[in-house]
Parts: structure tokens; C-alpha cells; sequence
């Protein structure tokens, strides 16, 4: 069996042709792992202004979901 030696740079040239490649044939994956991405910080930044917010009744959020007044 032969054993071939690699170097740090062409390690590191190596992982970026295979991203690139993976980028390229499944950006459809990409694509979700930002939106992923961006709707985890959406939703980190709408629980920290939670936390300084005061507590409301259960009913009446879902009074204000119905539309009722």
C-alpha cells in the first residue's frame, strides 16, 4: 500500500476545493443552514428583549391572537 504525505497548505487547498464543491452542487443545503442560521438569532434577540419585558396573562395573548379587544 502506498502512503502519500501531505503538507499543511495542500491539506488546507483540499478542504476548500471540497466546500467549494459542496457549495456548488447542494447550495439548497446552504441555503437552509443561513436561513437556519438567521432565524436562530432572530429568535435569540426576541427572548433577550423578553427578559426585560413585563409577564402577561396567558389569555389575554391569545385574546390579542383572535383579534379580540
Amino acid at each position: 500500500m502506498a502512503y502519500t504525505t501531505l503538507d499543511e497548505t495542500q491539506i488546507k487547498g483540499l478542504f476548500k476545493q471540497a466546500f467549494e464543491e459542496l457549495l456548488q452542487e447542494r447550495k439548497d443545503l446552504f441555503y437552509e443552514l443561513i436561513a437556519e442560521i438567521i432565524e436562530d438569532f432572530g429568535l435569540l434577540r426576541a427572548i433577550k428583549e423578553g427578559e426585560d419585558t413585563a409577564a402577561v396573562d396567558r389569555e389575554e395573548v391569545f385574546q390579542i391572537l383572535e383579534g379580540v379587544s
